[in-house]
Parts: C-alpha cells; structure tokens; sequence
C-alpha cells in the first residue's frame, strides 16, 4: 500500500515538473516574441525614419520625394492594425524610387549621400532579418500552444494567441546589391 502511495506521489512529481517546465518554456517562447517585436519594430521605424530624412534632404527628384516622404510618414503613423499596409507601402515607394541603380547613384553623388545610402540600405536589409525573427519565434510559440497538454491545463494563461508579422518587405534591388554596405 506504501509503495503504491509512493509511486502515485512519484508520477504527479513527474506530472507537476513536466507541466511546469512547458509553461516555463511558454513563458519563454513569449518573452522572445516581445523581444523579436520590439526588434522588429526599432528596425521599421529605423527605415521609415531614414527614408523620410532622405525624402526631405533635397537629394531626390520632387515626385520621388513626395512619394517616399508620404509612405514613410504614413508607415510611422500607422496605428497597429494597419501597420502590416502601411510598412508593405513604404517597401513599394522604396522600390518605385531606388529601383535602378541611378538615382542610388544621385544620391550619392549628392553632399553627404553616401552615408544617406549606406544607411537606408542597412535598414531596409534589417527589416527582413527581424522579421523573419519574430515570425520564428510566433511559429514556434504556435506550435507550442497547439499542444493537447498546453490546453488542457491552459499553461499559456490569459496570454494572447501571437500574431505573425505580414508585410512586403522585399528590398530594392539597387540598395540590396550594393556592395560594403
């Protein structure tokens, strides 16, 4: 009788620790959701910064400017259910303006252009690094969460279900190939 008293305190030890690890290691998956995020977030508004300072230095044609300067004030502006549009709309002004490789070189033949370039092309590079970051870390919290064992004993809590980040973020083929950038 002991021992059987013994063996049942034994496996839901077992039990308790299992459940205890895997919310710990959901807890985990979560915190490197938010760090991703908050990652993701810096290298856009990074982009949408740059790409607005560029827009307003006088280097780029005025239709150019006008263009880059309203996608990248609107990606900044956007309120978080529209910030996927917003970010996919400032990769398609960046493309529509550095799509050849001449008006990368315009601008850096212009005062100061070539570190505007350089930095504008280490940002847009940068936003599909993080994001491919943050989407990893959503994938692998989604795996988790879809486990029977997570959501039998509920281990994710009142967390929210994570949301991947969808946006258009291909760079421009003139900013992407420059070389030791």
């Amino acid at each position: 009788m002991t021992s059987t008293l013994i063996w049942i305190v034994i496996a839901l030890a077992a039990i308790g620790l299992y459940l205890s690890w895997t919310a710990g290691r959901l807890d985990r998956l979560h915190a490197r959701i938010d760090a991703a995020r908050a990652a993701l977030d810096a290298q856009l508004l990074r982009r949408a910064s740059v790409a607005q300072e560029l827009a307003t230095a006088g280097v780029l044609d005025p239709a150019a400017s006008m263009v880059l300067y309203e996608a990248a004030h609107a990606a900044r502006q956007a309120e978080e259910d529209h910030r996927e549009v917003a970010e996919s709309d400032l990769s398609q002004a960046l493309r529509a303006v550095f799509g050849e490789t001449e008006q990368v070189e315009a601008v850096q033949a212009a005062p100061g252009g070539e570190d505007a370039a350089r930095e504008l092309a280490q940002a847009v590079r940068r936003v599909p690094m993080a994001r491919r970051f943050h989407n990893d870390a959503v994938r692998a919290a989604r795996a988790l969460r879809r486990h029977r064992t997570v959501r039998w004993f509920r281990l994710a809590g009142h967390a929210p279900f994570p949301l991947a980040f969808e946006m258009d973020d291909e760079p421009p083929t003139a900013l992407a190939d420059r070389p030791g950038t």
